[in-house]
Formats: structure tokens, C-alpha cells, sequence
């Protein structure tokens, strides 16, 4: 697999290599895919292109963002988003199917803490202490995790003080990429994209925020709605499944 990033948007391309899979008729398939499922696809990726023959390219970013290249007309046959809002808007307009409509994953929210120790964070609280300059977040207008993540820092009480820390990423994986590349202390971020990093990772309580139900589509002016199918249908498959619970997400 082939990783190539262009601007904000990363591409990861799964390209047929050596397997056993016939190659389908219908062998191609462009997914948009919220910015949290990076690491997740590429497993889910090579496991489908095994398994069918069919060639994927991952388009991810926000899915706000996806949603309205959809709306314009983008070239995408699959939106995997990061909720159900945008996908609904996006069945009632007609651009995606209304029978392909699918919740595939339940997201969790994490704080990352890429010092560890050093950061002097050891709950949600910690984040007011004078040792934090800059948090970071996605924008809670384009990404749900963002908005998820307003939502904790009001519900514990910490907004206020917070708030002035902030740095907005326009996508959930630019929100830990500050945090990686040290302009941020600490980030929250989808904790599927952190399960395995080194440093300090605080899976916060699903309880304080709203599930962050995670929808799929086809879109409907797809021209490879065969291979669409075939993609949710592994998605949602034990196969699918199980590859989402391994990477951090909680199953529908």
C-alpha cells in the first residue's frame, strides 16, 4: 500500500499486488473517509482487496468537508463519515442511497498526551495547569469528534479556563499531528488514531459525550455500485467488524 498526502486531504491507495483474489469486472472503488479512519482502512483496505480483487483509494478528511465535495459532485462511490448527521442530509438530497444507509462504528474520544508523564496530565482537569499552553481539537464545526470534545470540556466545567489553550485543526488527525509535532501539549483526538502511540492516552468516558455513531453510504451517482456493495457488505461483514473492535471502536 501506497500512502500519498496532498495538501490537508491524505490519500491512501491500496493497489492489487500478489493475492489470490479474482479480479472483479467492476474492480475500483474511491472512498471518502473521515479523517479518524486512517489508520483503521488501511487494515480494512487490504483485507477487502484480498479478499475481492477490487482496487480502493481512501480519500480522508473531515467529514464535513467530504460531505460537501459529495454535494458538489466528487467523484467518490463510498462516504464513510464520522456521523449520522451529514449522511442523512446527504440521503434526503439524493446523494447517497437510502438502502445503503449503515451505522458501521461507535467512535471514542481520547486525550494524547505525546510526553507522557512530563506533561503533568493525569485527567481532564490537568489541562488547566499552567504546564499546558496549547490544546488541540478539531474543528467543531467540521469534524464530530471536535464537537465531542466541546462537549466534555463544558460538561467537566473546564471550558472557560480551556478554552483560551485551543489550536483547531480542520480535521481530527491534523488535531494529533499538532500534537506530534509539539505546537500542541496535548490533543484530542479519535482514540483509534493514539491506541498504539507512545506517551500518555486517556480514553475519556463515553458516558460524557454524545455516541459518535459513524455512518456509511453509496453514493448514488456512483459508477461502480457493484464493488460499493461488496465494500459495505465486508464493512459491516464479521470480517469488517472485527477489524473496527481491534482498532478502538466500539460496534454498532
Amino acid at each position: 500500500m501506497r500512502v500519498r498526502y496532498t495538501g490537508w486531504v491524505f490519500c491512501a491507495v491500496a493497489l492489487l499486488g500478489s493475492c489470490s483474489a479474482p479480479r472483479s469486472a467492476d474492480a475500483k472503488l474511491t472512498v471518502a473517509a473521515a479523517a479518524n479512519l486512517i489508520d483503521v482502512f488501511s487494515g480494512v483496505g487490504r483485507a477487502f482487496q484480498a479478499k475481492t480483487g477490487v482496487d480502493v483509494i481512501f480519500s480522508y478528511g473531515s467529514t464535513a468537508q467530504l460531505a460537501t465535495q459529495i454535494e458538489n459532485g466528487a467523484p467518490f462511490d463510498v462516504f464513510a463519515a464520522a456521523d449520522t448527521e451529514h449522511v442523512d442530509s446527504l440521503v434526503a438530497r439524493k446523494k447517497l442511497t437510502a438502502d445503503s444507509r449503515a451505522v458501521y462504528a461507535l467512535g471514542q474520544l481520547a486525550l494524547w498526551m505525546p510526553d507522557g508523564e512530563q506533561s503533568g496530565v493525569h485527567e481532564l482537569r490537568d489541562l488547566a495547569g499552567p504546564q499546558i499552553r496549547f490544546v488541540a481539537i478539531a474543528q467543531p464545526d467540521l469534524a464530530p469528534y471536535g464537537a465531542a470534545t466541546v462537549e466534555v470540556l463544558k460538561g467537566a466545567g473546564l471550558w472557560d479556563r480551556v478554552q483560551p489553550k485551543l489550536v483547531y485543526g480542520t480535521s481530527i488527525s491534523m488535531a494529533k499531528q499538532f500534537a506530534a509535532s509539539g505546537s500542541a501539549n496535548a490533543a484530542f483526538t479519535a482514540y483509534s488514531l493514539v491506541l498504539h502511540e507512545k506517551g500518555t492516552v486517556l480514553k475519556l468516558d463515553p458516558h460524557l459525550y454524545k455516541p459518535i455513531e459513524q455512518a456509511m453510504g453509496i453514493v448514488a451517482a456512483s459508477e461502480h455500485q457493484g464493488a460499493a456493495k461488496q465494500f459495505r457488505q465486508f464493512l459491516l461483514g464479521a470480517e469488517g467488524r472485527t477489524i473496527l473492535a481491534n482498532s478502538g471502536y466500539l460496534l454498532p
